[in-house]
């Protein structure tokens, strides 16, 4: 309807001109003649006006667009100039002369390229670096031979050969003392009697008091700088200490305790293989201990007579007048049997819930043990490691 009214008007009312000839320049443009033309101006007036805004919106993109990949470019063309002025610079090798280089126990791969770089066995630590990062090397404390002016990658080839290091003692978790202090002895310089004095003085001054004045156990497994120490006692205080130090760590509780756990922890170690193994040894342990029964456990007694648990005989486990022989004597043994490690030690401190009280080996190379809480389910694991010697000419 109201379109058919507009129209009628459109067509009718005549429109009242001041003048009949043309607009003279500069005047205000004409009025439309009808509100026809009106609504067709006011439409192309509204029509410019989105198209002028969309070409300036696209013109801004444009430019926008033209400025970050300018930008990029530029940021292009400055780090390839960046990368051909600082070229890492290495000498072709293999290099001349003798070079004694001692990496520290942790020593970074930084501060190990620095040290090559005054030594003058490397151009620039950044060669260095750089191979040590891309190929994720471990690098080991020792003293090594190196020579100047070798390539980077040659001296990293030899920094992460540990049969390459020399001067430096490793105690390994689950090592007794005796072959901790042989190691020592060979690599230090300093005479077996001068630890044997020690060890029988009871490590007086060295060893916390509840050791019990035995170093057995109290050795803490990692690498040392032997060659650098001044005497027997300083290599024995620096292990003890690095013990303490970790068992105050790991939450280990002091006093008598503590040696408890080193004692389990020690069994566990000598027992088995296996880290995953461990906490259910310990349950056995714990189990047997609280319902009164014997250990009976093949690593004490060879403790106790300076073997190995695949050499421990009859006689041996008929022998009571070893304290080390848990077969014949209730409880745990006087000491610690060996150095144990950090997941050895946690798992003194919390062994996995079971009612188990025995466990065998069944398999001697892959260490497969299996655990049991009747003697009659034992009896049938005895058996399959049986079964596996004959199998095995063991």
């Amino acid at each position: 309807m109201s379109d058919s009214i507009h129209d009628f008007f459109d067509e009718n009312t005549q429109w009242v001109e001041h003048g009949t000839g043309a607009a003279p320049a500069g005047e205000p443009p004409q009025p439309p003649k009808s509100r026809r033309e009106m609504r067709k101006r006011r439409r192309r007036r509204h029509n410019r006006a989105i198209g002028t805004i969309i070409a300036v919106v696209v013109v801004i993109a444009l430019v926008a667009c033209g400025l970050y990949f300018g930008i990029e470019k530029l940021h292009e063309i400055r780090d390839s100039n960046s990368q051909a002025n600082t070229a890492i610079e290495d000498y072709p090798g293999p290099g001349y002369g003798e070079v004694s280089f001692t990496v520290e126990e942790g020593q970074g791969a930084v501060e190990i390229a620095d040290g090559l770089l005054k030594a003058e066995v490397i151009k620039s630590a950044e060669a260095f670096t750089s191979l040590v990062s891309a190929n994720d090397s471990k690098l080991y404390p020792g003293t090594f031979t190196l020579k100047k002016h070798m390539a980077a990658s040659q001296a990293l080839s030899i920094l992460t050969d540990a049969s390459k290091a020399a001067g430096f003692l490793e105690v390994r978790p689950g090592e007794r003392l005796s072959a901790v202090i042989a190691d020592a002895v060979t690599l230090s310089g300093f005479a077996q009697s001068d630890f044997d004095a020690i060890v029988n003085a009871k490590g007086e001054g060295i060893l916390p008091a509840e050791a019990n004045g035995s170093f057995e156990g109290w050795l803490e497994p990692g690498t040392y700088n032997v060659k650098s120490m001044g005497s027997a006692s300083d290599i024995l205080k620096a292990m003890v200490d690095k013990r303490i130090a970790k068992l105050d760590e790991l939450g280990v509780p002091s006093g008598t305790d503590r040696e408890r756990v080193m004692i389990i922890a020690s069994i566990a170690e000598a027992e088995v293989n296996k880290a995953d193994y461990y906490a259910k040894v310990t349950r056995v342990i714990e189990n047997r201990l609280a319902q009164g029964m014997s250990l009976g456990m093949d690593s004490t007694v060879a403790y106790g007579n300076n073997v190995q648990p695949a050499d421990v005989t009859t006689t041996m486990l008929e022998d009571g007048s070893n304290p080390y022989n848990t077969y014949k004597i209730a409880g745990l043994p006087p000491t610690p049997i060996s150095n144990p490690g950090d997941n050895a030690i946690q798992a003194a401190l919390k062994p996995e819930s079971g009612d188990w009280l025995y466990f065998c080996t069944v398999n001697l190379d892959t260490g497969e043990t299996k655990f049991a809480v009747t003697a009659e389910e034992h009896d049938k694991n005895v058996a399959e490691l049986r079964q596996w010697q004959a199998e095995n000419g063991q």
